[in-house]
Order: structure tokens, then C-alpha cells, then sequence
């Protein structure tokens, strides 16, 4: 895998979706079981597909892209299976969903180095249990994220089933929140690569969004999801409480997972981040604190 060019690697991993896609699509002509059931279980289906060509490939990295692929295809089920009349909701969240997962997957798809590499966190899990590496790798790296996605996507399906709410002041702030959270990532993304291209070894981002924040580019993330979770709301406010579970999930997934396990990699391998730690805010962008000495 090592000496695989990246062009065929991405030309892989574009097999994998197009074959995971597939399978997953075609399962759906098998079940019965109502729209939201339905689809997730085509999502598990996909996503053990993609599963076993990580396994196959040694690279778990298959799976990076998967979760922006694949919602905007939910969305698309959602609205066939509504036979949905295109009102104007939709497609201001339809627009949204397009533009978050268009910006990320061509993010990943740039920067990602090829076959030889792999999110370091996959090996880190796996190597936590030795003993039970394979059943880490599909629930831990594959299989959870991709519920994670769907809970939080369960917004959309009120807008697509149940919104026949008009148009409201909520809708507004929806539309804002999500926009500016994309954009918000975009930029942080933008402004961390151009970071590492030119940085000195053992030097730590402290400009742009990135002297507000330690991970701006995850409050865009969260900001994204709280969004869609608004729209949800203001097209079917009596779903309030499935309504917003999937964004609490995302919420203490990075609060209680992903900012831990980035932050104790970072400390570890330059203990000058912990001045970082103390004068940056974790999450939400604000001025720094001034540090005494």
C-alpha cells in the first residue's frame, strides 16, 4: 500500500462508495420497515461495506469521507420517499447539506496524503485492545460515526415529513447559524493548512480564528449540526425531543472524545501547548486570555 500513488488511491476509495452506495441502495428495494428505518439500516449496510474495504486495504481511511458523502443521499431518499413538493425548506437545507458536504469531502480529498497514511486516531483506538482490534475497527471507527451522522440528521426527515410549518423568524436564524458554521470551518481549514505548509517544527497555529479558539474548525462543525437541528424545529416543533438528540450526541462526542484525544496528542508532543491551553478558549471563539509572566 505504501507505494500506491495517491491518484489510484483516491480512485479506490471512489470505488468503495460507488460499490457501498450500491449495495446500500439496492438493500432498500428489500425493506419495508418506513423511511427513517429503512435508510439507516442501508447506511449500517454501506458503511460495513466500506468496512471490509479497509480491511482489505489495511486503511481505515476509507471510511474518512464517508460520513459527507453519504447524508446528502439520505436527504435525497427522504425527499423521494416523502414524495416531498420541493418547498422552500428544503431546499435552503438541501443547499446547506450540499455545500458542507461538497466543502469537506474536497478538503479530505486535497490533503489527504494517499493509501500509506491513516487518521492516527484509528491505529490509537485499535491498539488500546489489541485483542479485539477488528471488532474496534467496525464499531468504533466505522459504525458509530455513522449513527452519530444519522441521529443528527433526523432534523432533516422533520423538515422533509412534518414541515408544513410556514416559513418562520426561526427558519432565519436556521439558515444564518448554518451558513456562518460552514463558513466558519471552511475558514479554519483554510487557515490550518496554509499553517502547515509554512510552519517550523514544533510551532503551534495562534492566528486567525485559531488565536479565538483551539478547534475552530469543530465549533464550525457543531455549529452546522445545531443548525439543521433549528430547522427541525421550526418545521415540527412537537418533534423537539428526538429532534435534538443527535446534535447532544455530536455535542458530547467532541466535547468528551475528539477535543480530549486531540489535546492529549498535542501536549504530548509539545508541551508548550499547554500555555496554548490556558490563554485560548477550548471551543467557542473568544478574545484570548492574557497570561501572567
Amino acid at each position: 500500500m505504501s507505494v500506491m500513488s495517491k491518484t489510484k488511491s483516491l480512485v479506490w476509495i471512489t470505488v468503495s462508495y460507488v460499490v457501498c452506495l450500491f449495495i446500500g441502495g439496492s438493500s432498500l428495494y428489500f425493506l419495508d420497515y418506513g423511511p427513517v428505518l429503512n435508510i439507516f439500516i442501508a447506511d449500517i449496510i454501506a458503511t460495513v461495506v466500506i468496512f471490509i474495504f479497509s480491511r482489505v486495504f489495511r486503511n481505515s481511511s476509507f471510511y474518512d469521507a464517508y460520513w459527507t458523502v453519504i447524508p446528502p443521499f439520505i436527504f435525497l431518499y427522504w425527499m423521494v420517499a416523502g414524495e416531498t413538493d420541493f418547498a422552500v425548506r428544503e431546499l435552503l437545507v438541501l443547499a446547506l447539506v450540499l455545500y458542507w458536504a461538497t466543502r469537506l469531502t474536497l478538503n479530505w480529498a486535497v490533503h489527504w496524503e494517499g493509501m500509506h497514511h491513516e487518521d492516527w486516531r484509528y491505529s490509537m483506538l485499535r491498539e488500546k485492545a489489541p485483542k479485539i482490534a477488528l471488532l474496534t475497527d467496525l464499531f468504533g471507527v466505522h459504525i458509530f460515526p455513522t449513527v452519530q451522522v444519522f441521529l443528527a440528521m433526523l432534523p432533516i426527515y422533520a423538515v422533509v415529513a412534518y414541515g408544513s410549518a410556514e416559513l418562520n423568524w426561526l427558519d432565519a436564524v436556521a439558515f444564518t447559524v448554518t451558513f456562518v458554521a460552514i463558513t466558519i470551518q471552511m475558514i479554519a481549514d483554510l487557515q490550518l493548512h496554509e499553517f502547515i505548509e509554512k510552519k517550523e517544527t514544533g510551532e503551534i497555529i495562534n492566528s486567525g480564528l485559531w488565536r479565538w479558539s483551539r478547534h475552530p474548525n469543530y465549533f464550525g462543525e457543531l455549529g452546522f449540526w445545531f443548525g439543521l437541528m433549528l430547522f427541525g424545529l421550526a418545521a415540527y416543533p412537537a418533534g423537539w425531543y428526538w429532534e435534538v438528540v443527535g446534535f447532544v450526541a455530536m455535542l458530547l462526542m467532541f466535547l468528551f472524545a475528539s477535543i480530549p484525544m486531540m489535546e492529549t496528542r498535542s501536549l504530548e508532543r509539545r508541551p508548550e501547548y499547554q500555555r496554548v491551553m490556558d490563554s485560548v478558549s477550548m471551543l467557542i471563539p473568544l478574545p484570548p486570555r492574557k497570561l501572567s509572566g
